[in-house]
């Protein structure tokens, strides 16, 4: 027990007071500190647990008198609380750091700008299907040590974002995905990729020999990344090009092919549940890392055939009067948004827009040049789609609020358009959050 020890942590959301749940589990003197409010959930849960708490504010010196931090992944680090705790020397980790040292449990983490929710989801529906004992957490659901704290499972699927591998120092991966890597939260980074790019490649540090990685080929960035960096673990690359590999996954003849240890696993692509380029990639991580688990080909053939995707990604709402609407309001960045403009096949009126994170929007042009008949913009502050798809689009119509873009897209499709909401950037402007950006949508679309 770590008695007289005392833990502070910063952020009274999910993955705070799951640290706090855990690290009073594990006898440490605990106390909990957020600029803004902590719901009221979770304040009655701190109180049920006798941990001390304050809200809307830090106090500094209480928190500078503290073993080590663990701080929520929202919070940047050049805030000025972090800074002084920086320069006190006092320090600081992400939940995900601190819940590791209390779990034996087989650790899968899968990162990426794209597609790691749907990868995450599931490896978690192929592992449980089989039987495994198994766990769900991370940058998802109930938070990782809150899980720790109150399950004993022997493996955990972990999607891990860039904010929580910056606090990751001693956490190791047995089965590291990397899905791909494209600019994305750049003004977390001071607008430099490479500082991003090393951010996503942390989650391979500590990984051994008997260790995995598992990543796309296809991706420039990742390829350029795995050549370059003396890694230790074993490499299981996959592609939608049919090169036979010794480890990992490749396409030939509509088929995907994993192999490991000279043993095949084949599927036909109209077999996956999961349809579209970005979900082949997403469906090979996700087998191989089965593969690795020792998931029988029959039940993985199985879960890959009738797994349900997530709420807000590619997610069919309702066809009205003949004009298909889809929900992708996961898509934060640009290149989310690449894959939802990919995946649609017919004339498209596209809603986009948000908090801009220093987007590049040039890989969009040529398929909204091909697909996009309107553009409707859903955000405070438009100018950037106008200038970069105005000579593209002939109509590109500002609206700031979910029920309004949604009645001008309406008027602006014909009978079989899809209206696709992608928006390539954050909610923060109008919304709480990409959920309730697409739920917000979901609901205008179903008072049409």
């Amino acid at each position: 027990m770590h008695k007289n020890r005392k833990i502070s942590i910063l952020g009274g959301g999910e993955s705070g007071i799951g640290a706090a749940v855990l690290a009073r589990q594990q006898g440490f003197d605990v106390f909990v500190s957020d600029n803004s409010g902590i719901g009221e959930i979770y304040k009655q849960e701190l109180i049920a647990r006798k941990i001390d708490f304050e809200e809307n504010g830090h106090t500094l010196d209480i928190l500078l008198d503290t073993d080590e931090i663990i701080k929520s992944p929202g919070i940047p680090d050049h805030a000025p609380v972090i800074q002084k705790l920086t320069e006190k020397g006092i320090p600081i980790i992400s939940e995900i750091e601190f819940a590791s040292r209390f779990t034996q449990a087989k650790l899968i983490c899968i990162t990426g700008s794209n597609g790691k929710t749907t990868t995450t989801l599931l490896i978690f529906h192929l592992l449980k299907n089989a039987g495994l004992n198994v766990g769900l957490a991370g940058n998802i659901g109930q938070s990782f040590a809150r899980q720790v704290a109150e399950h004993d499972y022997d493996v955990f699927v972990l999607e891990i974002s860039s904010f929580q591998l910056d606090g990751m120092f001693k956490f190791k991966a047995d089965i590291a995905v990397i899905t791909n890597i494209t600019p994305d939260h750049l003004d977390r980074y001071a607008y430099q990729f490479e500082r991003y790019v090393n951010s996503k490649m942390r989650i391979l540090q500590n990984q051994t020999p008997h260790d995995a990685v598992i990543f796309c080929a296809d991706d420039p960035v990742l390829a350029r990344e795995m050549s370059l960096r003396p890694l230790v673990a074993q490499r299981f690359p996959y592609s939608l090009t049919p090169h036979p590999v010794i480890n990992g996954a490749y396409l030939e003849n509509d088929k995907i092919k994993i192999v490991h240890l000279n043993n095949q696993f084949t599927m036909t692509l109209e077999q996956l549940a999961l349809q579209g380029k970005h979900n082949i990639h997403n469906s090979m991580a996700a087998g191989i890392a089965a593969k690795l688990m020792d998931v029988r080909k029959e039940s993985l053939k199985q879960s890959l055939s009738d797994f349900q995707n997530i709420a807000h990604r590619l997610e069919f709402v309702s066809s009205v009067h003949g004009i298909s609407f889809i929900n992708d309001s996961k898509a934060t960045n640009v290149n989310s948004t690449w894959y939802a403009l990919e995946y649609v096949d017919k004339p498209t009126v596209w809603i986009a827009g948000g908090v801009d994170k220093g987007n590049d929007y040039e890989s969009l042009k040529l398929l909204v040049k091909e697909k996009v008949k309107a553009i409707v913009c859903l955000g405070l502050d438009n100018s950037r789609i106008h200038e970069a798809f105005g000579e593209l689009v002939p109509d590109i119509i500002n609206t700031e609020s979910a029920e309004d873009a949604v009645i001008e897209a309406y008027q602006l499709a014909s009978k079989g358009d899809i209206v696709l909401l992608s928006p390539a950037c954050s909610s923060f402007d109008l919304f709480e959050s990409y959920e309730d950006r697409g739920n917000q949508f979901k609901q205008a679309v179903n008072r049409l």
